[in-house]
């Protein structure tokens, strides 16, 4: 599998193109301008691709700019979990609250649970519910590849933020050690934002992680 990242917008959000056998999938839409657009879809259409699924691993306003133009340009609609689907109706008021544009995002054409498959080209994700960040926040999980794809849950030396509404600590954690963590220390880790990164390297050194269980208050 050929995963292409794509980091966009004024925050740096990282989205990405995942193709095998001539057949993708795009997780998260963070392209914000009509020069971002067009190189997503410049790329799709140079490596002759077709577009299977458009994936969200949560609908905070920098994973969500692109998602009415690529919806449109792709005659696809996007799944997400259900509990971020307020995030999408207020995302005017997400982009307010950021004084920044955003063209209002399509409703979802499709709800994606823990435990739900992705397939294409080959390839099955498993869909993994990973709240905290945001309370429909999810990952997807490729165990053939060891990989996963873990949105603003864990980033390189990192975790997601909690201050945002819905947001919270004790969840996020829950999630990191219950959900990531026993995926396995060779797992990569593709985040939401900033470089890639693995399980392993993350138990090991996130001072996030350390902390909480130093503090004997993850699981």
């Amino acid at each position: 599998m050929t995963i292409q990242i794509f980091p966009f917008n004024p925050f740096q959000t990282n989205g990405y193109v995942c193709h095998a056998g001539g057949e993708a999938v795009l997780v998260d839409a963070p392209s914000h301008t009509p020069a971002e657009h067009e190189q997503v879809l410049a790329y799709l259409d140079a490596h002759g691709l077709t577009v299977r699924h458009l994936l969200l691993t949560h609908a905070h306003i920098d994973h969500i700019f692109g998602c009415r133009v690529l919806a449109d340009r792709l005659g696809l609609g996007w799944q997400m979990h259900r509990a971020d689907l307020p995030f999408v109706r207020r995302s005017q008021e997400q982009a307010l609250l950021f004084g920044i544009g955003l063209e209002e995002p399509p409703e979802p054409a499709g709800f994606l649970e823990d435990g739900d498959t992705i397939s294409f080209g080959g390839s099955t994700w498993q869909v993994r519910h990973v709240p905290g960040h945001s309370p429909g926040s999810i990952a997807f999980y490729d165990a053939d590849r060891r990989a996963v794809f873990s949105g603003d849950v864990l980033f390189q030396g990192s975790i997601g933020r909690t201050d945002l509404p819905q947001g919270s600590l004790p969840q996020l954690m829950r999630s990191i050690y219950q959900q990531l963590l026993p995926l396995g220390d060779d797992v990569v880790v593709y985040p939401g934002h900033g470089p890639v990164t693995t399980i392993g390297r993350e138990r090991r050194t996130n001072p996030f992680l350390q902390e909480y269980r130093a503090l004997g208050t993850a699981g």
